[in-house]
């Protein structure tokens, strides 16, 4: 076996295993998450759209996008403070 099937094999079983547990959550959880999700999501897209005029934007990707489906605003916001200090 290669090691591209092998990681492969382990990255869809922990995605099995990731959609498996997000479908045993409370329906109320799932909606409490996806509101985080879109208020963080337009948090990001304020933050970017105002920060365009002082040269300042919070890039969009996988990470920024988990920390702000959890915590929402603050996350919003802790993600433009740590990219004023980094």
């Amino acid at each position: 076996m290669s090691l591209q099937f092998i990681l492969t094999f382990i990255a869809a079983i922990v995605v099995l295993f990731i959609i498996l547990k997000i479908l045993s959550l409370p329906f109320k959880l799932i909606i409490k998450l996806v509101i985080n999700g879109v208020v963080g999501g337009i948090m990001i897209w304020l933050i970017n759209l105002i920060g365009a005029n002082f040269g300042f934007a919070i890039t969009l990707n996988w990470i920024t996008a988990l920390v702000v489906g959890i915590l929402g605003i603050p996350g919003a916001i802790i993600l433009a403070i740590l990219q004023v200090f980094i």
